[in-house]
């Protein structure tokens, strides 16, 4: 079962709702999350009692972007151990919900683990809930505490890479708080950039079909007082042919193990623009995000969306609630029209400059450098 209920028309003199929180009122735990299909007109929130409507909310991109996902996951294991589910199966439902983003699964393991080691033990359900509870907790500080990470050494190779400081930078989709337990991804070492006084300008492609740059990056950046212009994705080649481009980041929902990376789909042009025209394409994500048992690109699952999303437009929500014909898409394609419409693709590591984590940065990119990446992960994470 799912609750909606509406919040505040979105501004930048406040700050936003959480992205996802855990709440225990009279009546239950549930897991509330900001309605990013939602975003700009509105702010509201969506409550979610058990694993069905949490599903649901990540199929619909209600919450979405590999970090955040890997947290949803783990507050989804348990809040089915919290209101006395199957947790097995509620773990299954959640670790296929989204197939390419390999955070998901992450978080959804972890949760499970503390879940089962504390049964194991000999416990009752109460305490097993409580350690996947406090799994996923962890897991959201982790988060938090890896973004800042990421932020200050995105910086640091920028500045390394671009001497001078007036960084103007190129991003695609939504890699803010949006999509994290902090400030982000790659949109963290743009803000970083410009806490810092160092960027002159943010590129946000619009990041068609469903605008998740112009709905969801513009609006992050709008709040943070960051100098930044939208563009359709198919403008970015020109604004490398004027020179106008500095840097591209980007950030990821799957790495494999020879550093192929899986992002939002109009990343691979991207890759390529910035060969061609020798600009810098660097991919800003938490080591989670890297998955060693897919050994290279062509074994990424590349998730197929509707075609609907492509074929027809949907009227956007408006402040207060209102919309135009709500739910019903405005055809702009013939009826019966195919469309494909991949949800990523998949950018070899040959076009990457460098992965930016918060364990450290791999570059060039290779098989070597992720697996030395992992290893090096491995032993914080023990110390």
């Amino acid at each position: 079962m799912t609750d909606q209920y509406a919040g505040t028309p979105s501004d930048g003199d406040r700050p936003m709702l959480p992205v996802l929180r855990w709440e225990e009122p009279p009546d239950g735990p549930v897991l509330v999350l900001l309605d990013q299909t939602r975003l700009p007109a509105e702010e509201v929130e969506l409550i979610c009692t058990d694993v069905p409507a949490l599903v649901r909310a990540i199929r619909t991109l209600a919450v979405r972007g590999a970090p955040v996902l890997g947290i949803a996951g783990a507050y989804g294991v348990a809040l089915a151990a919290a209101r006395g589910y199957d947790v097995e199966e509620a773990a299954a439902q959640l670790g296929s919900a989204r197939p390419t983003a390999v955070n998901l699964a992450y978080g959804v393991r972890r949760a499970l683990g503390a879940y089962r080691a504390v049964v194991e033990k000999g416990a009752d359900e109460k305490a097993a809930a409580e350690a996947a509870l406090a799994e996923a907790r962890q897991l959201h500080r982790e988060d938090a505490e890896g973004s800042a990470a990421m932020a200050a050494k995105g910086l640091a190779l920028l500045d390394e890479l671009l001497p001078g400081g007036s960084h103007r930078i190129l991003t695609h989709c939504n890699t803010g708080a949006l999509v994290s337990g902090g400030e982000g991804t790659a949109f963290a070492v743009a803000l970083a950039a410009h806490k810092a006084g160092r960027l002159r300008r943010l590129w946000v492609d619009e990041t068609r079909p469903l605008l998740q740059g112009a709905r969801l990056t513009a609006y992050e950046a709008a709040r943070n007082g960051l100098s930044y212009t939208l563009l359709t994705d198919n403008a970015a080649g020109s604004l490398f042919a004027a020179g106008k481009v500095d840097a591209v980041l980007i950030g990821a929902d799957r790495i494999a193990a020879d550093g192929s990376v899986a992002n939002k789909v109009g990343s691979y042009p991207l890759a390529v623009l910035a060969k061609y025209h020798h600009v810098p394409f660097i991919v800003v994500a938490p080591v989670t995000t890297i998955d060693p048992d897919t050994p290279d690109g062509a074994s990424i699952e590349v998730e197929q969306r509707s075609g609907r999303e492509v074929t027809q437009l949907t009227a956007p929500p408006q402040a207060g609630g209102a919309t135009v014909r709500q739910g019903v898409g405005v055809q702009v394609a013939p009826l019966g029209t195919q469309a494909y419409n991949p949800a990523f693709d998949v950018t070899p590591p040959e076009l990457v400059t460098a992965i930016v984590t918060e364990v450290g940065v791999v570059s060039p990119v290779t098989g070597g450098g992720i697996e030395e990446l992992c290893a090096r992960s491995r032993q914080v994470t023990i110390s």
